[in-house]
């Protein structure tokens, strides 16, 4: 690897006459031919000036204060070039900006907000509206992080580290009592925001090089019959319950995700191909079409909210509100319902694979389709083989063998 030159000259240049008579100080910087420089902001007389040892000639106070600033100056040149050498970004340029604080450090917090606010413009294009909201909440998480961790309103990138990703993992189950998937979900959040900057060369190291992280396996909460059935059957006086009880049946008997059922609209509503109404729409989240036919129950949900005022401003067929509030609802309605489960919009779309769908002998490729996955691999994860089913395939072969 060649190797640079470097230099650093100390002048005072004569050209130039102050009003006291005296000439400036500059200093000048040459690095693989290349130099800059930079005015010290101070002056000399141009006879007491010695060029061959770029210090001042006589022996007084003003002069040894001034050679003293003259050593402190190099000092602080050779720290700056030292750093630039081993972020590979040595230019006598350079160093004239940071010496005379014209660079300023990008931020972390800056590089989050501007990411995000980019994001924003992609909903509807490369972004569904819960991802942006997943960044913004990271976000806060982040920003309430170096607050309570570092006394201050944000940090430099040369502060973000392989101690600052364990101390922020810590926070977040210890301060905000996040779960492990859910720290896990966060930090490849703040991860990614760690990417941008290692891709543009803001930053040379990373600080999630020997960092690991993986999620644990959890089986999602779903409704079994007498669970589903003891919510269809539960009056609700209390409108916004009313509301949740409504949208989160819908998502039980068709499989929707939440933000599916959000934005569902009246041109997603299609004849199918036995004459009745079917939801034909693409994924948010992976963009795949997924075809699911209307039954009773679900249409009697559609139809009851037909002209509530929510959804004619809104341009939708169910007042959904957002996933926070439907979540924390959902438990107040378990409660009611006395089912010991921490129900979530995601809770729905777990019942119709498992309950609604598979628990009914439903064929996987077909639960697929409706459910928008790519393959039935990830179908199974949903539709699972409880006791119910298991039971019920049993008894096919009950009788079959007898002890002789």
């Amino acid at each position: 690897m060649k190797r640079n030159t470097f230099s650093i000259l100390f002048f005072v240049r004569k050209t130039t006459s102050l009003k006291n008579g005296e000439s400036p100080l500059f200093v000048r910087i040459t690095i693989n031919g290349k130099r800059a420089d930079i005015s010290l902001k101070r002056s000399i007389n141009a006879k007491e000036w010695d060029t061959k040892k770029s210090k001042c000639k006589p022996k007084s106070r003003s002069a040894n204060e001034l050679n003293h600033y003259i050593d402190s100056v190099q000092h602080k040149i050779m720290s700056i070039a030292n750093d630039l050498v081993e972020h590979g970004q040595l230019t006598a340029n350079k160093i004239k900006d940071i010496f005379n604080g014209n660079v300023t450090e990008r931020t972390i917090l800056k590089i989050f907000a501007d990411h995000n606010e980019k994001c924003k413009k992609l909903i509807g294009i490369d972004m569904a509206e819960g991802t942006i909201e997943r960044y913004i909440t990271s976000y806060k998480h982040t920003e309430e992080f170096i607050k309570h961790r570092y006394k201050c309103n944000d940090l430099p990138l040369s502060e973000i580290n392989h101690q600052f990703v364990k101390d922020y993992e810590f926070y977040l189950k210890t301060e905000r009592k996040c779960a492990h998937n859910t720290t896990v979900k966060y930090l490849k959040n703040f991860n990614k925001i760690v990417r941008i900057a290692l891709a543009n060369e803001w930053m040379k190291s990373d600080p999630f090089a020997k960092i690991t992280f993986r999620l644990e396996k959890v089986d999602k909460e779903y409704l079994n019959e007498d669970e589903l059935k003891a919510i269809l059957d539960k009056p609700f006086d209390i409108p916004r319950l009313d509301i949740i009880k409504d949208v989160f049946l819908f998502c039980c008997f068709t499989g929707l995700a939440f933000s599916d059922v959000k934005s569902l609209s009246s041109q997603d509503i299609n004849k199918g191909i036995d004459g009745k109404q079917w939801i034909k729409k693409r994924r948010r989240k992976t963009k795949i079409e997924f075809d699911v036919p209307l039954f009773e129950i679900p249409l009697s949900i559609l139809k009851k909210y037909e002209n509530h005022p929510d959804c004619k401003i809104g341009n939708k067929l169910l007042p959904v509100p957002s996933n926070q509030k439907l979540n924390a609802y959902l438990k107040e309605i378990a409660d009611v319902c006395d089912i010991r489960k921490n129900l979530s919009s995601h809770s729905a779309r777990h019942t119709f694979a498992t309950t609604v769908t598979l628990g009914n002998d439903m064929n996987l490729k077909a639960i697929s389709k409706m459910m928008g996955h790519s393959s039935t691999k990830m179908t199974e994860r949903y539709a699972r083989a409880n006791e119910t089913l298991i039971s019920k395939e049993m008894n096919k072969i009950e009788g079959k063998y007898k002890v002789s």
